[in-house]
């Protein structure tokens, strides 16, 4: 049907020859173009602006309307010399001039035949040259490429028409209405997406065949480029929403980069590749590695999963696989080592010897899993800090107090929006080394929940045979953390379950004594409380006498941490005296020190033994020992036992345990069987506000009722521990260590113990234990011997039989 349509010709022969045949002057006013070639025989609007081009227009179209056309060879420049300007150009017929509101000017030139610059005769107002008009070398008729090439010209135009959806259909319609060759050639290379250079060389071809040869092979390139796109486009033509038309972008872009060989993250690839050169790893997780870059670079980089794909390259490089560093294995000064950080403390240390002992000898031993447990501020953390330091190794810690998600130790699946690696990983990454002291703190304090338990994924981390191949979920591969030396700390074991206590290898750090912690703020607490704050050495000298003052008037613990704090107060005094320049007495005395501190408290210290049922008994608490008072009384009732104090169901079967074993036995020590039906015994256990519990008062609280039965007085300073049978059979009991240094601080003399803890006492230095008388045994009958007196209280009531009065 297009065929029968009737085309007006876009340019016919007629209009070609009078173009040709069109006298030119040798003299012309040239406008210089940017952006842009004029073609002999092409129509194009342009827009001047500058005031030289202005009045140059204004006045030609006054005139014959002629100028010379030259376009400029950098479009940077606003106000071009002639050094700026192509010497060929076309000559042009301004066909019509439009004055825009601005003050711009928009004129219609039409090309008409090219020309060559001899010389500029004029700059001012305008350019001027003299030019010489060029003529056109045309092939003949004979000439049988010439008509072949035109047609190919014509035909690659109406396929960059019908690829290009941005050109209108009616472009196809006004190339087939062009009758003149060289029109054709000059109206589709003005018409191409060229630069103005590419252009420029295309115009200063005299040749037109070969001209048509080179705008050939542009429009062949344009054509691939046309079809290329289309091809991407295809690849993703979808129903689209508008997520769907972001995706789409998105393809197109992994498209192109995929035809260029490459995407925008290939140097990051590269960096990647380099660094994994270097890694100790072995050929599995290599080729693992190799496999997970490459589904890298085939993420499109605005795709969600290239970023976890990334962080996860990035994470396995940042694991020091097979890196170690070299343990130090100068056992003596490594010695000297805990010694100057930690005073006492010598199992612990003498373990760590140990072992290093054997690494020495055989070169390679898997790791021990120490647990420090004890009371907070005896110095278990910071010596996990002075084992590294001993041998020589990296040093990280880990809290796990509160720890109650899996996933914080085995990690998330990468699959999961903001996966992350576990944090025991994560502690070896930042510790750049395969074998560091890892001090696992407070493993005491983990938890379990609806998002899994902790202490089971423990299991792994913590057992010579399996962690070797630790698996965390996030790396997906096994890495070995049996090089690692893992130091546990907890306060108390029991809330740790028996699988995860059965991998490690307990170690108790107690409580220290007066001597102890008065030797730990000399070397330790004081010098480093006054380098903390500024202040020379000498600055505060506190002597035996006060330190000792010190710890027992103010503060009441195992460790060292609130004796730390009272140390740093009274280094701020002295540094608050110091900077207001204020004279102040540097030998601090007791005076001094209850001034700056406060009244001092008043230690929990044995009472006297008046009045019977009281008896002192001994405690192990999270925080150290403890002395506590168990208190009987009988009053006149229908019978029964009443306990209070906040004692636990362990405690109260004691009671229970000890009432009724003086029921069976009353005969024996003489107490009228009456008064368990008329009286009432009630059982107290002071400081009713903390809760209590353990079977340890089991012989305490026997004593303290047999004491308010026969109303006998116990025997002063006398203090005692230890779990009781119906039988009558004294148990041993633990906390031994920090209870006798309870019963020191209380001024106790003598401490009644199961005979099975005797072996306790003698692993206790023998200072720690002067001034002490101990009696072990294995009956009832033998306390109650040893702690009662025959010294009845005076004009108490007596519940004992006749007979035995």
């Amino acid at each position: 049907m297009e065929d029968e349509i009737e085309l007006i010709p876009l340019m016919s022969k007629e209009e070609e020859v009078k173009l040709q045949k069109q006298d030119l002057p040798s003299s012309l006013p040239v406008l210089s173009l940017r952006n842009t070639v004029l073609f002999p025989g092409v129509v194009a609007p342009i827009t001047a602006g500058r005031d030289k081009s202005i009045k140059l227009l204004t006045e030609a179209y006054k005139g014959d309307r002629l100028i010379g056309v030259l376009s400029q060879k950098d479009v940077a420049v606003e106000d071009p010399t002639p050094e700026d300007l192509f010497q060929y150009g076309t000559v042009a017929r301004i066909m019509r001039l439009i004055k825009l509101p601005d003050g711009n000017i928009t004129v219609i030139l039409q090309g008409i035949r090219r020309f060559k610059v001899e010389k500029f005769a004029e700059e001012v107002p305008y350019f001027r040259a003299d030019v010489e008009i060029l003529t056109e070398k045309v092939p003949t008729a004979r000439n049988k490429e010439y008509p072949i090439i035109i047609e190919s010209i014509r035909d690659l135009a109406y396929q960059i028409v019908e690829e290009n959806p941005m050109l209108p259909s009616e472009a196809a319609n006004a190339i087939r209405s062009i009758e003149s060759k060289t029109f054709l050639i000059n109206f589709v290379a003005s018409n191409l997406t060229l630069t103005t250079d590419e252009k420029q060389l295309l115009l200063e071809i005299s040749d037109i065949k070969l001209r048509a040869l080179e705008v050939m092979r542009y429009m062949n390139i344009e054509l691939q480029k046309l079809e290329l796109k289309n091809s991407i486009q295809n690849k993703v033509r979808k129903e689209l929403d508008q997520q769907q038309k972001e995706y789409f972008l998105h393809q197109q872009i992994k498209s192109i980069q995929e035809e260029l060989g490459g995407n925008t993250t290939e140097e990051e690839i590269n960096e990647m590749r380099i660094k994994a050169q270097k890694k100790r790893w072995s050929e599995e997780i290599a080729n693992h590695f190799d496999k997970e870059i490459g589904r890298l670079s085939r993420l499109n980089p605005q795709m969600p999963e290239h970023n976890i794909q990334r962080n996860y390259l990035e994470f396995m490089l940042d694991l020091p696989w097979n890196e170690f560093t070299k343990d130090v294995f100068d056992l003596k000064n490594a010695q000297k080592t805990l010694d100057q950080d930690h005073y006492g403390l010598e199992e612990v240390k003498e373990r760590i010897i140990e072992h290093l002992a054997v690494l020495k000898l055989k070169g390679d031993m898997r790791s021990p899993i120490l647990c420090l447990y004890g009371p907070p501020g005896v110095g278990k953390t910071s010596l996990g800090k002075s084992i590294a330091k001993a041998i020589g190794r990296k040093y990280v810690r880990m809290s796990l107090g509160g720890l109650h998600d899996e996933s914080e130790i085995r990690g998330h699946r990468k699959t999961y929006i903001g996966a992350m690696p576990g944090r025991i990983l994560q502690s070896i990454k930042k510790a750049e080394s395969s074998n560091p002291v890892f001090v696992l703190d407070e493993i005491d304090k983990m938890t379990a929940s609806n998002h899994g338990d902790p202490s089971s994924a423990m299991l792994e981390v913590l057992d010579p045979e399996q962690n070797n191949a630790f698996r965390d979920n996030f790396l997906e591969l096994d890495y070995d953390l049996s090089k690692v030396f893992f130091v546990a700390t907890a306060n108390n074991i029991g809330n740790i379950p028996g699988p995860l206590r059965d991998r490690m290898e307990m170690i108790n750090i107690s409580g220290y004594t007066i001597e102890e912690k008065s030797e730990i703020v000399k070397r330790h607490l004081l010098p480093k409380q006054l380098k903390e704050h500024g202040i020379e050495e000498k600055a505060i000298v506190l002597g035996k006498k006060e330190i000792e003052f010190l710890i027992t008037g103010y503060t009441r613990e195992s460790g060292v941490r609130n004796l730390n704090q009272k140390v740093a107060k009274l280094v701020r005094n002295a540094a608050k005296n110091i900077a207001m320049e204020v004279e102040y007495n540097k030998k601090y005395t007791i005076a001094d020190i209850e001034k700056i501190l406060g009244p001092s408290i008043t230690p929990e210290r044995y009472e006297n033994n008046e009045v019977p049922g009281v008896v002192v008994g001994l405690a192990w608490t999270s925080v150290g020992g403890d002395i506590l008072f168990i208190e009987s009384l009988l009053s006149k009732g229908k019978g029964g036992l009443s306990i209070t104090g906040n004692l636990g169901t362990v405690m109260k079967e004691s009671a229970t345990i000890a009432l009724e074993y003086i029921k069976a036995h009353a005969d024996e020590y003489g107490i009228d069987a009456e008064v368990f039906e008329n009286y009432k015994v009630h059982i107290h256990v002071p400081e009713g506000a903390t809760p209590k519990d353990g079977p340890s008062a089991g012989i305490t609280m026997l004593t303290s009722l047999m004491s308010s039965f026969t109303q006998r007085k116990v025997k002063a300073k006398l203090a005692m521990t230890g779990e009781i049978t119906l039988r009558g059979k004294v148990l041993p009991v633990g906390g031994i260590k920090e209870k006798i240094l309870a019963a020191k601080r209380a001024d106790i003399k003598e401490i009644i113990l199961c005979d099975d803890n005797r072996k306790d006492v003698e692993d206790i230095k023998p200072e720690y234990l002067k001034g002490l008388t101990f009696h072990y045994v294995k009956e009832m009958q033998e306390v109650l011997d040893i702690a009662l007196t025959n010294q009845k209280v005076k004009g108490a009531k007596s519940f004992e039989t006749e007979k035995n009065k």
